[in-house]
């Protein structure tokens, strides 16, 4: 696999690097979270949105609209499964990550995809992206068999327990409902993940960085 730099022209399609934030308080914060030998996620955090970054990103990068400020934190060298929601996600590295990333338009109709067609970029410690709303993505991957932090920035709500009753997973017999794995948040999986109640629609290998080194 070719590990591309967020700093590069193909990591334009799924995003872009952001530099007009000061992250020095944030990556303090993020410091005094935990480190797992798994992986973990927690959606909302409030002593991270404590920081001034909060209400700035709030104000500025969400055009006002209401945020949360999370992360996704641990150890993980798959691809495991893909998702991808109704707008754009932050991503600020604490240390240096993985991102495996695809394209929404690659979806079939069958709601499948090729993992094949899954492309890796490196984010060096420090760095903030905007992963844009049809960019398929999921838990970062860890560089040098480190592990991971990750500050995640969404839409308020997004990941939360859904409230509504949706047909989702293999029990779906058509349509994207299938995806759907939490508010604003649509997932296919790959068999190897045993992920529960995941639609399995990934199809090819279940990438993995392989312990990826410089």
């Amino acid at each position: 696999m070719i590990f591309n730099s967020v700093g590069s022209q193909q990591f334009r399609q799924y995003g872009r690097v952001i530099t007009e934030y000061d992250l020095t308080d944030i990556l303090e914060r993020m410091e005094q979270t935990p480190l797992p030998e798994d992986v973990v996620y927690v959606r909302k955090d409030a002593y991270l949105e404590e920081s001034h970054l909060y209400s700035e990103m709030k104000s500025r990068m969400y055009g006002e609209s209401n945020i949360q400020f999370g992360y996704c934190n641990g150890h993980n060298d798959k691809l495991n499964a893909l998702e991808y929601h109704r707008s754009s996600e932050v991503n600020i590295a604490v240390t240096d990550m993985i991102l495996l990333l695809g394209r929404q338009q690659d979806i079939t109709d069958e709601f499948t995809y090729d993992t094949s067609k899954v492309e890796a970029f490196l984010v060096p410690a420090g760095t903030a992206v905007e992963i844009y709303a049809t960019t398929l993505h999921y838990a970062p991957c860890g560089v040098d068999g480190n592990g991971f932090k990750c500050l995640v920035v969404l839409p308020d709500g997004t990941n939360a327990e859904l409230g509504d009753k949706h047909c989702s997973g293999d029990a779906c017999t058509e349509g994207e409902d299938r995806l759907l794995a939490a508010a604003n948040k649509w997932l296919i999986a790959h068999e190897d993940a045993g992920i529960d109640g995941a639609w399995n629609g990934l199809k090819g290998s279940n990438i993995s960085t392989g312990g990826y080194q410089r």
